[in-house]
């Protein structure tokens, strides 16, 4: 079980993600979660650093489709109008539906996708099971949803527990941030 808790990488924020080496591993489509991961929770605003990060993945020719469980349908409509990306809210992350709905919507494969998020039991555990390449990435953003907020507990655990045994491989940038955590 733990292993469909364990993200391919971990690192500090999407930024982060060297989208031209996993170009060159073949990797054509970035699945994405919205908040916390692109924006900060409730925000409606992204940073610079995520636009210049979300347009070099566009200039490399990814293939991007927002997967949110808001259920906020004109909030996650209007963001990712605002990028000029497809968007499927209310996704019911882990269950694999949308995530199928997405990769069929751009033509895309499994072997060739990535799913980037901030949650271990909905974003990384959904790709997981699906078979895709996962990213975990650092929530923007301390306020969250109530229930996401007892979630970040048992996330610790699992996170602690990944690093323990060896599994969790975890970008340069956080090495230090965890140092003594994990």
């Amino acid at each position: 079980m733990l292993k469909y808790l364990c993200p391919n990488l971990f690192v500090r924020k999407v930024e982060d993600i060297d989208l031209r080496k996993l170009k060159e591993k073949n990797f054509d489509t970035l699945l994405l979660d919205l908040d916390n991961t692109l924006v900060g929770w409730r925000s409606t605003k992204f940073s610079p650093a995520v636009l210049e990060w979300l347009k070099l993945a566009h200039f490399l020719g990814f293939k991007m489709c927002i997967l949110s469980n808001c259920i906020i349908k004109n909030r996650v409509k209007k963001l990712s109008e605002t990028l000029g990306l497809p968007s499927i809210f209310k996704a019911v992350k882990p269950r694999k539906k949308s995530f199928l709905r997405a990769l069929k919507n751009l033509s895309s494969f499994k072997e060739k996708t990535i799913v980037v998020g901030d949650q271990i039991f909905t974003d990384i555990f959904g790709g997981n099971r699906l078979g895709v390449y996962t990213i975990l990435v650092l929530p923007l953003d301390k306020r969250e949803f109530f229930t996401t907020i007892i979630q970040r507990t048992a996330e610790k655990i699992v996170l602690f527990s990944l690093k323990r045994k060896g599994m969790l491989k975890v970008s340069g940038g956080l090495k230090e941030k965890f140092k003594g955590i994990l």
